[in-house]
């Protein structure tokens, strides 16, 4: 049963290495982050299942330790899913220093490689087994819902990290230009998370995401899906579009 869950956009800028000069205008975005990640903590789950958007060569399952890496954004920082020990991808997993480890190969989609970089700066205690999920853009929110209610009944005490943005069409220099549907479908996917309202997220239309360039759709009706029937409060944490992208955060909780 789903007894917490938490929602956070998935942009590489959260990565302070990344966005480099820019760095502190996403700290309000970072801070809220890490306490939603926190908030999961505090909920004692037994898994955490990470959710987020993936291209068709990172869709499907990712187990503990996955690689991820940032290094096609010019950085040298690879990543491992919630890794044992606080081991990163790229250290030396001996910790002798004596000479670099190669880089490992990255399996996650980006959406989770960032989820794995937030797990690790919210101090994720790794003794919690984390598995990472992919979810292709095209799938059917009916099929979403249906996954999300598989992942509900991996473990009794089960929560989820969803990772997704909203649309990238809030403003003239957004990556999809401006348009004026953005802003409602935004508006409405906040309020959903305020309310923990399983069915207006379920209920967001698929053709408009896609044309909104609203990644975290899936995710989020996979959380619809987890969700129904379990008794949690919603708490919006976060809700703004820097560089004309919806950005939610939010917490479910009992």
């Amino acid at each position: 049963m789903l007894i917490a869950a938490a929602v956070c956009p998935c942009p590489p800028l959260l990565v302070p290495e990344i966005a480099a000069g820019a760095a502190p205008e996403l700290d309000g975005l970072r801070a809220a982050c890490a306490e939603a990640v926190r908030a999961l903590a505090a909920a004692g789950p037994e898994r955490l299942i990470v959710v987020g958007p993936a291209e068709r060569a990172g869709r499907g399952p990712h187990a503990q330790g996955a690689a991820g890496s940032f290094r096609g954004f010019g950085v040298e920082l690879d990543v491992r899913l919630a890794a044992a020990d606080g081991v990163s991808g790229g250290d030396d997993a001996a910790g002798q220093g004596s000479a670099p480890s190669l880089p490992p190969s990255p399996s996650l989609p980006l959406s989770l490689a960032v989820a794995a970089w937030l797990l690790e700066y919210a101090g994720w205690d790794p003794a919690v087994p984390v598995e990472g999920l992919g979810v292709g853009e095209p799938l059917a929110a009916e099929r979403c819902i249906e996954v999300g209610r598989e992942l509900a009944g991996r473990a009794e005490r089960m929560a989820l990290l969803v990772m997704g943005d909203g649309t990238a069409c809030r403003t003239l220099k957004a990556p999809g230009y401006l348009d004026e549907r953005a802003a409602p479908f935004d508006a409405e996917v906040a309020r959903a998370l305020a309310a923990a309202d399983t069915g207006a997220l379920a209920a967001l239309d698929e053709e408009l995401a896609y044309e909104l360039k609203a990644a975290g759709r899936a995710p989020l009706q996979v959380l619809a899906g987890a969700a129904e029937g379990a008794p949690l409060k919603g708490e919006l944490r976060y809700d703004e579009a820097p560089y004309g992208v919806g950005y939610f955060v939010a917490s479910w909780s009992s």
